[in-house]
């Protein structure tokens, strides 16, 4: 029996390691799969989350092409809203084929005029190569691919130049053929990985070993047994057999019925008994449950209502990128003073004021520049929830040693990129408001769910630094710690009437600027609202023959240092204020920042 059980395991043992070698090698399966396609000639291809998802794993992309190719990813109706009219190549997936598809969905829009994917703020990421890209991606649910190529002929000339073109007699030649030329075609393919680990290969290998040692141990045992037991050997001599029990025989009873005889119980009788009064038991309880569940049905679960929510506007991930390229395209236009070029990233506002501080510093080199925006941490990211255009995302950015910034971007369509409308210093604590992941909707300029709506806030505040606590809406708005008022406010208006010669005249006057508020909600159902409000000064000469004399930044900007009919300056000064709710009657207005210079001076008309 020994030998037995030694050769059973051995045999076991060299079935369990073979098995396990052969899911490694022989039985092992392919290592990814992968398909291969040849788009059409449309100028960009998008390849949808259901194509990526198609197989599990890492999705492995790499195209080829003339060109320097553009692999970029996003949200799939960030990508969609990108390419908008112009036309593309779907690359789908056939389940039956287990094959790549293709397919050209027209537009309207010329190929010419589609613009190159890099630098979007709408991708996640991007990556560049020439004539050869291959990058692996995870993309989950809800993100797509886009693919462009910008075509670098053999001779390294700009394609895009459009060359002139031959008419037919009659016809006049206006390059429409040059861009009517289609895009090049991109040899794409995409691998999945493919699980072939064979996770049962470890165990049956060492289960093997295992069952080997145990063989061999029992097969020495059976020889050390054997040899342990020769020898003579006696034989065992019969016992004799036990006496048979006396039966009770049954006495008869009156009557004539015999008493049954009392037999032996057999073995095992007790424990069938048990057995089946247990399954009566269990049965007879199976069938009350059974009655139960029947009687009395679980209710049905209620639906639960599902609300909508807009996605946010931007990521965390993405809002850094963004400010990366906000603050370098800014620093680089300091540097040069160049408009055009802050043009790029800045707008509203913020830009006027910077364009004119560059204006200034042409005219006059002494005048110190404006302060970079901080960029070194990020306090506060608040994008709006909303899935159309335009799209706002408020934030608050410091750098060490330096007061905290609140800026407000906006990107107005899909293929603009972020902008920087208002760059205030703060001054105050910015409420607690929606972590990133969330967001908040930006609220309409004329809600009334604050104290004031957002439109009337640049009056009334105006109306505050000209009249000061004598203003209607000084009670609105909280004094302490607005150091603007001390430098703009009505005390500084009236000095500057006191100093002013006999011989000239000054009005101050302001109102809101031309750029609607940007509100959003705090978690407090307060709003954080930024807004413009131009100040303007107006000196005029009061007797005949007597000129007003500019100086500083007037005279820079303006170009005048005397006129005799008057100057005109118009200081833009950007407001960021928080606005209680309207329930909340024993708050008021407070200034969270500002920032102000000039932006405009000229002579009378």
């Amino acid at each position: 029996m020994r030998f037995v059980v030694a050769i059973v395991a051995l045999v076991l043992a060299a079935a369990a390691i073979g098995l396990g070698v052969a899911q490694r090698t022989v039985f092992a399966g392919p290592a990814s799969i992968s398909s291969s396609v040849v788009t059409g000639d449309a100028p960009l291809t998008v390849i949808d989350a259901a194509t990526l998802n198609a197989n599990a794993g890492t999705q492995s992309i790499e195209i080829a092409a003339t060109g320097d190719i553009v692999l970029a990813y996003g949200r799939t109706a960030d990508v969609m809203a990108w390419v908008g009219d112009a036309a593309y190549n779907q690359i789908g997936w056939d389940a039956e084929t287990q094959e790549l598809t293709t397919e050209v969905v027209s537009g309207s829009e010329p190929a010419a005029e589609v613009p190159s994917l890099v630098g979007s703020d709408l991708w996640l990421r991007e990556f560049t190569g020439t004539d050869l890209l291959t990058r692996k991606i995870n993309a989950p649910e809800g993100i797509s691919v886009i693919i462009g190529v910008d075509p670098t002929p053999a001779d390294g000339t700009d394609v895009t130049t459009e060359a002139p073109v031959e008419a037919p007699e009659g016809e006049e030649a206006d390059g429409s053929a040059a861009a009517e030329e289609p895009s090049p075609p991109l040899d794409l393919s995409i691998t999945w990985p493919l699980d072939n680990s064979a996770p049962a290969s470890g165990p049956l290998i060492i289960g093997g070993i295992v069952l080997l040692l145990g063989g061999l141990g029992a097969f020495l045992w059976a020889l050390v047994h054997t040899r342990g037991s020769r020898g003579p050997r006696r034989s065992t001599p019969k016992l004799p057999k036990r006496p048979k029990p006396p039966q009770l025989k049954p006495e008869k009873r009156r009557g004539g019925k015999p008493t049954p005889e009392l037999e032996p119980a057999r073995a095992g009788s007790g424990r069938r008994r048990a057995f089946v009064a247990a399954g009566a038991i269990t049965a007879g309880m199976l069938l009350l449950s059974g009655c139960t569940v029947a009687e009395q049905p679980a209710p049905g679960a209620s639906e639960t209502p599902e609300f909508a929510m807009s996605p946010v506007a931007v990521t965390p991930g993405q809002f850094d990128s963004i400010l990366v390229d906000v603050v370098g395209a800014v620093a680089d236009a300091d540097e040069a003073a160049d408009a055009t070029l802050a043009a790029e990233r800045l707008t509203g506002p913020a830009l006027a004021l910077r364009t004119a501080n560059y204006a200034i510093r042409t005219a006059d080199a002494t005048v110190a520049p404006l302060a970079a925006i901080p960029s070194e941490s990020v306090e506060v990211i608040l994008p709006e929830q909303t899935d159309t255009w335009p799209r706002r995302v408020f934030a608050v950015t410091r750098d060490s040693g330096v007061q905290a910034v609140g800026i407000m971007l906006t990107q107005e369509s899909p293929r603009e990129n972020y902008k920087a409308s208002y760059i205030v210093t703060l001054i105050a604590s910015v409420p607690d408001v929606a972590p990133p992941e969330l967001g908040a909707p930006a609220l309409p300029p004329t809600n009334g769910f604050g104290l004031l709506a957002p439109d009337e806030l640049a009056a009334a505040y105006g109306d505050v630094l000209i009249n000061g606590d004598e203003s209607e809406f000084a009670d609105l708005f909280e004094a302490e710690g607005d150091s603007l008022r001390e430098q703009i406010g009505a005390e500084y208006k009236a000095k500057q009437r006191a100093e002013l010669p006999t011989s000239a005249t000054i009005d101050f006057t302001n109102g809101p600027g031309e750029d609607p508020p940007v509100a959003f909600g705090t978690n407090d159902s307060g709003q954080i609202v930024a807004v413009i409000l131009e100040d303007v000064e107006t000196v005029k000469p009061v007797e005949a023959g007597a000129a007003i004399n500019t100086k500083g930044q007037v005279k820079a900007l303006s170009g005048k240092s005397q006129s005799t009919r008057g100057i005109v300056a118009t200081y833009g000064v950007q407001l960021l204020f928080y606005v209680p709710p309207a329930s909340a009657t024993d708050q008021k207005i407070v200034v969270l920042g500002y920032a102000q210079g000039l932006v405009a001076a000229a002579e009378v008309g």
